[in-house]
């Protein structure tokens, strides 16, 4: 019995059908995979695109954000295999040449142009709330805006932490390079019994709590310089939320400025 998913149907109108191109397993329960992009199809590094599968008769559909750069011909999404999950259990089993729908719009609002000013731009990212900064360190345009890029990617255990070599491969970018910023890797894990080398061990929020998460940087958070995007587990947001309160920043609204942008994961 054949696993491929059956070719969904939907209006064009809303959503096309785009074909997989590629997968990526990076553990047993992490996984990313590549579609072809449909004609047109615009969006801003750090927001995500609505895609559809079919499962029976139903078509699903969920938002993911895209992880590949703005000006790439193919899409790429970073996402965790959800334990009995009807949507990401369709998802694990594609195969290049497969079909997803894509929906026509790309949607969110944690992009670096909500910033106004700023010279060090945070990424705090917990488990796949990595994805939507690696699209984001692809844009030439936030290597000119900021002085220094700080990515900050916590995870249980040091099998999880994705993309390491895309990373560091970054800098040497020539495009990026010409923006002038300073890129910092920052790792933390949870449940390692002891951080790899060169790691942190703890939450974001614990290492933000105890100062070791900007004495790593060698830079501290202040509501002059630093802008701060957060990605992952709701909980995490919360409470690093509430940290950023104590210490002054607050969220960017529409028509006000601000220190720092969310983006639950769940």
């Amino acid at each position: 019995m054949s696993s491929t998913p059956p070719k969904p149907a939907v209006s064009p109108l809303k959503a096309s059908t785009e074909t997989v191109t590629s997968v990526h397993n990076w553990t047993d329960k992490l996984f990313s995979f590549r579609t072809t992009r449909p004609a047109g199809y615009q969006f801003t590094p750090g927001q995500f695109a609505r895609l559809g599968v079919t499962a029976g008769a139903e078509t699903l559909w969920r938002a993911y954000s895209v992880t590949s750069a703005a000006g790439e011909n193919e899409l790429e999404y970073f996402l965790v295999q959800v334990p009995g999950g009807q949507f990401t259990e369709q998802l694990k089993i594609l195969k290049p040449g497969d079909p997803v729908l894509v929906e026509k719009f790309s949607y969110g609002f944690m992009t670096a142009d909500r910033f106004v000013d700023g010279e060090d731009l945070w990424m705090l990212a917990t488990g796949t709330g990595l994805g939507p900064f690696i699209s984001i360190l692809q844009d030439p345009m936030v290597w000119q805006k900021f002085r220094n890029l700080i990515l900050v990617h916590c995870v249980r255990n040091a099998e999880e932490l994705a993309y390491q070599e895309l990373l560091a491969s970054l800098p040497q970018r020539p495009e990026l390079a010409a923006g002038g910023a300073r890129l910092q890797l920052i790792r933390a894990t949870t449940r390692d019994a002891a951080a790899a080398p060169g790691n942190l061990h703890g939450r974001i929020t614990a290492l933000l709590t105890s100062g070791a998460l900007e004495a790593a940087a060698g830079l501290a958070i202040t509501v002059e310089a630093s802008r701060i995007m957060m990605c992952g587990n709701p909980e995490m947001i919360t409470e690093t939320r509430d940290i950023l309160h104590q210490r002054g920043l607050r969220p960017c609204r529409r028509a006000v400025p601000g220190q720092f942008v969310t983006e639950d994961y769940w």
